[in-house]
């Protein structure tokens, strides 16, 4: 099912370039030399390699919370970051930056649109949704050791909208 992964894929949500650019705002040019995955980042990162391994369409549930979630909420938390960190406007955001995106709103609907005409049964949504549960609480073990995060209200909102666009019941 990586097929599903690949059509859901967009170089224009890559991070990569941004974050790095970022990083080395923060630490500077020798940043890759300085910094040391947490616990927390290498507990994430070993997920996605199991499930790229064993079960590729739910790395669909990590498409959704980091790209989207950053999407959706990259203006506010960029915004935020630049107020709550005192920050030059620009400066150390660019991960919350999609220049190659003029209009989040149409991408969004468009993903979705997408996602709803990937074949899966339902046994494969739940478990999408499932693994989206756990990639939003991985997520949060990693801000909680940056000091901790007040984003679980956020997090229970993203979740139950995928929820809604597999035409799964909220309480699940």
């Amino acid at each position: 099912s990586n097929e599903y992964v690949q059509y859901l894929d967009s170089s224009e949500l890559r991070r990569v370039p941004s974050l790095e650019q970022d990083m080395e705002y923060f630490y500077g040019s020798s940043w890759k030399d300085l910094i040391v995955p947490s616990r927390a980042t290498k507990a994430y990162v070993q997920r996605v390699k199991d499930i790229a391994d064993t079960e590729p369409y739910l790395l669909i549930a990590h498409q959704y919370t980091r790209y989207l979630g950053d999407l959706f909420g990259g203006q506010m938390m960029g915004g935020m970051a630049t107020r709550s960190l005192g920050l030059e406007s620009g400066k150390g955001t660019a991960f919350y930056t999609f220049n190659d995106i003029p209009s989040t709103e149409k991408f969004i609907t468009n993903w979705y649109t997408k996602l709803n005409e990937l074949a899966l049964t339902e046994e494969q949504k739940e478990a999408i949704v499932e693994e989206a549960n756990l990639v939003f609480d991985l997520n949060i073990g990693i801000l909680e050791e940056l000091e901790g995060s007040p984003i679980r209200a956020m997090v229970m909102l993203a979740l139950n909208s995928l929820k809604s666009k597999f035409g799964l019941s909220a309480e699940k």
